[in-house]
């Protein structure tokens, strides 16, 4: 079988063929399914590169200011107490404004005499210590934070140095 390849025939219905002068308009190249996004992604690319760059220029330097309320004034409470030899006692408080406990031994007689100062949270029935100091004298101190407000308590013991029953005053200082 021969295949003659010729031009086609002139249509008998006008403008359905193209006159043999002209030339169908052609793609200089066949168009790739998975390139045809591609040059959207590049013109759109700087466009959004350009309108992030305008939004932060337009930014305001005046930041906004949250009012506040009156600073949180300190509160000291003072606790006098005897701790007996190998004995403890706890002295719950509470905490109403998060900030700074600090528990300080101001007296304790005999002067020489070394005990335990703690701060810890009070449940109700026992103190949870959480920060202790075992080698306490006159004038030592326990210094924490408060992140909750609750009841907290100081506790002050015996370490294994005392002989004799000692006398102590505590001051503890929060907000």
């Amino acid at each position: 079988m021969k295949i003659l390849l010729q031009q086609y025939p002139p249509s008998k219905i006008e403008g359905l063929r193209l006159p043999a002068q002209e030339t169908p308009i052609r793609m200089p190249y066949p168009v790739r399914p998975e390139a045809r996004g591609r040059s959207a992604r590049v013109l759109w690319t700087p466009l959004l590169l350009l309108a992030a760059i305008a939004a932060t220029a337009c930014s305001d330097n005046n930041s906004p200011t949250v009012p506040t309320g009156p600073a949180p004034t300190a509160i000291t409470e003072t606790f006098d107490g005897t701790v007996t030899v190998n004995g403890a006692v706890t002295q719950p408080f509470v905490v109403l404004t998060a900030g700074s406990v600090v528990a300080r031994i101001a007296a304790l007689e005999p002067t020489d005499a070394v005990v335990g100062l703690s701060i810890g949270s009070w449940n109700g029935v026992a103190c949870q210590i959480v920060l202790a100091n075992d080698n306490a004298a006159n004038g030592a101190s326990v210094t924490g934070t408060a992140t909750v407000t609750g009841n907290y308590c100081v506790r002050v013991y015996d370490v294994g140095k005392l002989t004799q029953t000692a006398g102590y005053q505590i001051t503890v200082t929060h907000f």
